[in-house]
């Protein structure tokens, strides 16, 4: 499964991965996913909002276990992050199935779409949607750097972009959702642990910030007279780094964008991304607000205007006790629990369903890149983790 996937949108210049929502790559993956499903005579579906699901046992008779996680990248990503959830499942599907247990709720391994949001800005589209955190307008609205929206991504895919919307009725029919990822950081590899648990996802969110100041000619505009936003930009991604220190919390400007975008252009448009994430609501607030104030402050020394939008936001999510506990028991009680700054399909449902993560390790800690690995070992590890997850779930 492994070497069918490793292919598939993988950049020749950057060894990295550019699987984004509904092009060529995302449909090889989905092809690939309904393939696997079909090899083991699951029942293939999608739904509404284009998240694929392969069940075993009858979808309608409720309580059900999920698995899986998402196949898409963001861009240059590494070929770890979402796809190991999904061969991860597949797998221990595999693996039940070789020990001849009797499955005793419904079973199902699900790729949501859209996870990285990386193509339209937003993260985990798909589960939003589903959960209902996502409205249709909303969701229609989102446009990629080409201007093309998202609906007719999905009809040019061959998904009918009016269907999407609240899906009550299936995840009524959830009992839990469990879902395995690489660690996106270095927790497990100092403590030597091959698998943990997790147990919260840190608060985050995305913030736009546009500085508008006044097109000029580089070589002839004094500096006094200059508007140039992209100083204001500059300041405020330092402000980040400084504020993110301050409060024990990360933020990250990883991405921009600037008008004309002229070698010789003073530029009138800057707008630059924010990631922030913190330990809680408190100290995430606290930086984003710094951030902002250190940008309004040189905006007005600069004569630059700026606008701050909040793009997307997740709250502190707590995975259920219950359930968290639970797989620490029938993991044997001795797997760490860890918490995260990623944001994951399972933090968007749990406020749906009781969701959980298995993490495995990550011996260098680098996620979203193309160095990102796990050794096959450790791997193999998770496959067996899951495996008794799903088997103290579903089979006893």
């Amino acid at each position: 499964m492994w070497a069918d996937l490793a292919g598939i949108g993988r950049s020749a210049e950057s060894g990295g991965y550019r699987r984004y929502a509904w092009t060529a790559a995302d449909a090889e993956c989905r092809a690939w996913f309904r393939e696997q499903a079909e090899a083991r005579g699951l029942v293939y579906e999608v739904d509404r909002n284009g998240n694929q699901w392969a069940w075993l046992g009858d979808p309608a008779a409720g309580d059900a276990v999920v698995t899986g996680s998402h196949l898409d990248s963001v861009p240059d990503g590494g070929a770890f992050d979402g796809p190991l959830g999904v061969v991860s499942s597949f797998a221990a599907l595999d693996e039940l199935r070789g020990r001849g247990v009797t499955f005793n709720r419904p079973v199902a391994v699900a790729n949501f779409g859209d996870e990285e949001g990386a193509r339209f800005g937003l993260a985990c589209t798909g589960s939003r949607l589903t959960a209902g955190q996502l409205t249709r307008e909303a969701a229609h609205a989102l446009r990629d750097a080409d201007g093309v929206r998202l609906a007719q991504a999905m009809e040019a895919a061959g998904h009918d972009p009016d269907a999407i919307g609240p899906d009550p009725e299936r995840l009524g029919r959830i009992g839990a959702f469990v879902e395995l990822h690489i660690e996106q950081g270095r927790a497990l590899d100092l403590t030597r642990d091959r698998v943990g648990i997790a147990s919260a996802i840190w608060p985050h969110g995305r913030w736009r910030f546009d500085f508008r100041g006044e097109a000029n000619h580089a070589g002839t505009t004094r500096l006094a007279d200059r508007r140039d936003p992209m100083l204001t930009y500059a300041e405020t991604v330092l402000a980040a780094r400084r504020e993110a220190e301050l409060a024990g919390a990360v933020a990250t400007f990883g991405k921009v964008a600037v008008e004309p975008n002229g070698v010789n252009a003073i530029p009138s448009l800057v707008r630059g991304w924010l990631d922030s994430r913190a330990a809680d609501q408190d100290a995430l607030d606290t930086v984003v607000a710094a951030v902002e104030a250190a940008a309004r402050e040189r905006a007005q020394r600069d004569g630059v205007d700026l606008d701050v939008v909040r793009e997307s936001f997740t709250p502190v999510v707590e995975f259920e006790h219950a359930l968290r506990d639970e797989l620490g028991k029938i993991l044997g009680g001795a797997v760490p629990l860890l918490g995260t700054g990623a944001g994951h399909d399972a933090g968007i449902l749990s406020g749906s369903i009781p969701t959980a993560m298995l993490f495995v390790r990550n011996p260098t800690g680098v996620s979203h890149s193309p160095a990102e690995f796990a050794a096959e070992d450790d791997c193999a590890a998770g496959v067996l983790a899951l495996a008794d997850v799903l088997e103290g779930l579903a089979c006893r």
